[in-house]
């Protein structure tokens, strides 16, 4: 489990920019947010197939396809469970559960970066704004 996890972990995936749905991710995400990782496991079982089919597929193909060809340990046979399984296999719920915990860090920036402006903004003067 540790290899796949750091397989995944070094996988060119962007929680941002591959177009999943961040509200389904969410019932991932707010679990680990909360530190309750097996709901969160639970919840990445159920969700992987739904977020597979809504787009995960293509860039999650892509970004192990380009770590097998990078010589990555343990990528090519990540790219053949894949193939077979897609939605349902052990990678694509790992990859949910690493995107899941790099929207909770995204969260997490946003709201101290959220703090901090709010906090700075009573000291601009009216007219500023």
């Amino acid at each position: 489990m540790r290899d796949l996890d750091s397989l995944v972990a070094g996988l060119d995936l962007d929680v941002g920019h591959i177009g999943i749905c961040h509200a389904c991710l969410s019932f991932v995400s707010f679990p680990l947010d909360a530190g309750d990782v097996r709901t969160a496991r639970s919840e990445a079982r159920t969700m992987t197939p739904v977020l597979w089919d809504e787009g995960l597929a293509a860039p999650a193909l892509a970004a192990v396809r380009d770590a097998a060809a990078g010589g990555v340990a343990g990528a090519e046979a990540a790219l053949a469970d894949l193939e077979e399984k897609g939605g349902r296999s052990a990678v694509a719920r790992a990859i949910v559960l690493r995107l899941a915990a790099d929207l909770v860090e995204q969260m997490r920036a946003e709201l101290r970066l959220l703090e901090v402006s709010r906090r700075r903004l009573e000291l601009a003067p009216p007219e500023w704004n």
